[in-house]
């Protein structure tokens, strides 16, 4: 059986530029908002992980000059000092405090051969536009840069293991977006490592939470590099950061649909009651428990509640609230066949909170919003043990890990 994960020589900031250089996930902000994020920050990662950003204005950003520039960018703050390689293998302890909580994990890098046999195991389809986006990238910079977000099953030998890695002073310490602080502990002590690994190799699985697309690209660069004549030993893991499931959260992930499908208000309302119980609330609803959705149409909300005979008890992906509500409101009720890709359907994470969806269907730009209660962290395992795949925009993770602050370097 491989290895599940091993420590590595991090590509880091300085500490001093720590604050400089963190930047968002590659894939939560656009083009123009990674340009507004940069201005008067020439070591923004996102110079980097956004490298459109630094040409002209309208370029694909699949372009062969914006792979080359991120490379160039990247060589760039090595040289300046503001980027140092750690000389040990080393484990690193990663902290994210924001609103009176935290979570902490473990960076690390996770074997190819383990995600392979579904040891470290997935949840979601990809696409193949982005994947091969991450390939390009990962392959021009011969890095990876984007930690995968995972989830381990929480046991009291990890913690007190991680409790202890955390006791001293942290190496790096950024603010991030949304005020998230995020704290990172170089664990280089041969003891200390050693312990992880046995403690992180025991485990029976990892499982991504978030990241997908980042795994599946390391694979195939994994995979091409293999067929060379000197294999890189570097290429055969990514770049993860796990975390006790206990500690991580998942927040609401909402829908607005742009039409009622030719339905008069009553008359969708009606088509509603077939299969949910439809009570008029005074307020927006934040459903407090699984199996409840809020609905928010013709400046009204109202508490759903599907009929408990229609659930499917033993089944880990009909059963998920995204489910029952695609399966027996938006497919049958408003049309929409297939959410990955009817245009008429939109998803809004719930850190944007219940006002976005107001302000979508007020402004017009839809006619009717769901709120739905998050998806649990032991669903999402229960559905990546079955190997099966949950519904797009099943879970939304926050806080979500910084991009710049840990680079696994392929060699």
């Amino acid at each position: 059986m491989p290895n599940l994960v091993k420590p590595f020589a991090a590509l880091r900031p300085r500490s001093e530029f720590a604050a400089d250089v963190i930047a968002p996930p590659y894939d939560v902000v656009s083009t123009d908002e990674a340009r507004a994020l940069v201005r008067g920050r020439p070591s923004s990662f996102l110079h980097i992980s956004r490298p459109e950003i630094d040409l002209a204005s309208g370029i694909s950003p699949y372009a062969d000059d914006v792979y080359a520039r991120g490379a160039a960018n990247l060589q760039r703050l090595r040289d300046s000092g503001v980027l140092v390689r750690d000389s040990t293998a080393s484990f690193y302890v990663y902290r994210m405090s924001a609103g009176g909580r935290q979570q902490t994990g473990i960076a690390c890098v996770g074997s190819i051969a383990a995600y392979d046999a579904n040891r470290i195991r997935r949840h979601e389809l990809t696409r193949p536009d982005k994947e091969n986006d991450r390939v390009r990238n990962i392959a021009t910079l011969n890095a990876q840069t984007g930690p995968v977000l995972c989830a381990y099953r929480a046991n009291d030998t990890l913690r007190a293991l991680v409790r202890d890695c955390a006791s001293g002073a942290p190496t790096l310490q950024a603010v991030g977006p949304n005020d998230v602080v995020h704290t990172v502990w170089c664990v280089s002590d041969a003891g200390r490592v050693g312990r992880l690994a046995t403690a992180l190799d025991a485990l029976d699985q990892l499982y991504i939470a978030d990241g997908h697309h980042r795994a599946a690209a390391a694979s195939r660069v994994a995979h091409e590099r293999r067929t060379r004549d000197a294999v890189d030993a570097g290429s055969q893991s990514f770049l993860v950061v796990a975390f006790p499931h206990d500690e991580m959260r998942i927040l609401d992930y909402n829908r607005v649909v742009r039409d009622t499908h030719g339905l008069s208000i009553d008359e969708f309302l009606a088509r509603v009651r077939d299969s949910f119980d439809v009570e008029p609330a005074t307020a927006p609803v934040a459903p407090p428990e699984p199996e409840t959705f809020g609905l928010f149409i013709a400046d009204r909300w109202y508490r759903l509640r599907i009929r408990r005979t229609l659930v499917p008890r033993n089944d880990p992906v009909a059963s998920l609230d995204v489910s029952l509500l695609q399966d027996r409101l938006l497919a049958p009720v408003l049309g929409i066949g297939d959410p990955r890709t009817d245009a008429r359907i939109d998803f809004v994470g719930g850190i944007r909170g219940l006002g976005e969806l107001e302000r979508r269907v007020r402004s017009g730009a839809a006619a009717v919003a769901f709120s739905l209660h998050p998806t649990r962290m032991e669903q999402l395992m229960a559905v990546a043990d079955a190997e099966r795949l949950m519904p797009p925009k099943s879970t939304w993770f926050e806080p979500k890990l910084a991009d710049g602050l840990l680079t696994h370097v392929l060699d």
